[in-house]
This record gives C-alpha cells, structure tokens and sequence, in this order.
C-alpha cells in the first residue's frame, strides 16, 4: 500500500547545491514526494550558479525543479532566499510569479502570534565579505572532497563492509576554528534575533543542522539550521506549532530503493524540461 504524504505547515531547505557533484538530488526528490507542505522555504543555495557547469545537470538535478515547479502550479507558497551560491539572483529581490517570491530575507508569522526570521547566513561569513575568490575556491575543494568521499564510500561499503565515512566533518570536527566559527557564527545570529524580539532564527549556509535554544543576557530564541542535502541530507520542518528537524536516515533510503523506477527515468534532459513546461502552463491556466 502506497503511504500517505505527511502534512506540514512549512518546510525549509537550504544548501542543496544543484549542479554539483555533491548533490543528493535522488534523496532529496525521494523527501519532496513523501510531504505535502504549505508553504515552502528555500534558504539559499539551491542551485550552485557559481560551480554551474552545461556539461554536469542530471536528469534527477532537474526532477528536484520539476517537483518544485509541480507545487507552484498547485498553489503552493515558495520562497526563495538567496545565498552565496545563488547570490546572481539577488538582483531579482521582490520579484513574484504566482506563488513563487524571491527574498534576501524572511519574516513568517506563526502560530501563537510567534515570528520567524529566515536568512541564509552568508552575511555573517568574513571569507565570503572580503575574500569572495577564497570562498569559491573552497567550494570547489569541498565538492571535489565529496566526490572523493562518495568513492570511499564505495569502497568502505562493499569491499570492507564497513558505515560510511565523512572526510569534511571529520575535518570540520578536527579544526578548532572551524568550530568556533559555528558557535559564533550561531552566537550572532541568536543576538541580532533576540534584539528584533523573533521568537525563532532560521538559517542554512555552514551546512549544520541545529536546533537549540540560545540564553544570552538580553533575552533568548531558538536557533534553527536547515543543515544541507550534500552529507547531512536534513530540512526543517514547521507543523502544528512545533519545530522538527528531518534527517534522512537508512529507513528512508531502504524506502527509496524499493520504489518502482519512473517511466521519466527513459526521458532526457531536454524532454523532462519541456514537459516540465507542458505541465506548469497546463495547471497554471
């Protein structure tokens, strides 16, 4: 028997960096289609414009922005917020389509008269403030790391029969810096929200997903991170006034594997895209 959608208030997704070999679009696709949201944030780095390559968009990369495209047409509300990745589409601030808005940053109500303010992160990084040519070069370390990853995986997996391995957390981990950059990058962020008198702070950026409360002397608020859908594959998840975060573990993947492959597995890039359109037009008239 095929299980149902879950219903949910809101979802947020950030740092999902399409385009790259890094990305777990297949999982992500396998999450969207087992919920039915409301509303939909996007928080940042969807789509990696700065890694962007016409010779690497598979066809599950462009399944991702069907399904997406699909809840449009369904009258689902999507915000997109820019990151760093994305930040080209800065530009575009405050343009709509439908139920589509693009923002730099977001304030949603939510139950209990509470406010949630949503941003992707980026503005607290100094690499990314003066050093914007270190930043991207370090993107591109880190989704060549991944791929490395991925064959140790591989290996790790079905000659050793061991779990998996995570050379960047692992390193993360390692570096006292970097761990002090998440601490104060979530320290700051938990300021400036208890200063505005937000009840909830949401971000993406450092690729690490979080829920905790945060006290400082003038006040406190809950710290969100959406995390990222390259190792953590994890979204934020809003429903009946609480907050939970979704992490997608091996039952999931159990899930994905038994599902019956898609008759748009046989289409390619060029026919997906097109009926993608066909279907977008059809329910949007």
């Amino acid at each position: 028997m095929k299980k149902g959608k879950r219903q949910i208030d809101i979802i947020v997704i950030s740092d999902v960096h399409l385009g790259t070999y890094g990305c777990r679009a297949k999982e992500l696709l396998h999450y969207l289609k087992s919920v039915k949201p409301k509303i939909v944030v996007l928080n940042g780095d969807i789509i990696d414009i700065w890694q962007f390559s016409k010779s690497y968009w598979p066809k599950s990369h462009m399944k991702v922005i069907k399904h997406l495209m699909n809840w449009l047409s369904k009258g689902v509300k999507v915000y997109y917020v820019t990151g760093n990745h994305d930040e080209m589409l800065r530009k575009f601030e405050g343009f709509k389509m439908g139920s589509f808005q693009i923002v730099n940053k977001l304030v949603l109500d939510l139950d209990n008269n509470e406010k949630a303010w949503i941003f992707h992160g980026d503005v607290f990084d100094v690499t990314m403030q003066h050093s914007k040519w270190l930043a991207k070069l370090g993107a591109v370390g880190y989704d060549s790391l991944i791929v490395i990853n991925s064959c140790a995986n591989w290996v790790s997996e079905r000659v050793f029969n061991k779990g998996k391995l995570s050379f960047s957390k692992k390193l993360k981990n390692s570096v006292k810096g970097a761990v002090k950059f998440i601490n104060c990058f979530e320290e700051t962020a938990a300021d400036i929200g208890i200063c505005n008198k937000y009840h909830y702070v949401v971000c993406g950026h450092i690729h690490h997903p979080e829920m905790r409360m945060i006290e400082q002397e003038n006040g406190k608020i809950m710290y969100l991170n959406s995390g990222d859908w390259i190792e953590n594959l994890t979204a934020l998840e809003y429903h009946n006034g609480n907050w939970t975060l979704f992490r997608f573990d091996d039952s999931e993947r159990v899930a994905m594997l038994n599902l019956p492959e898609e008759d748009t597995d046989d289409m390619n890039i060029r026919q997906l895209f097109n009926q993608m359109l066909t279907e977008f037009k059809l329910k949007s008239s």
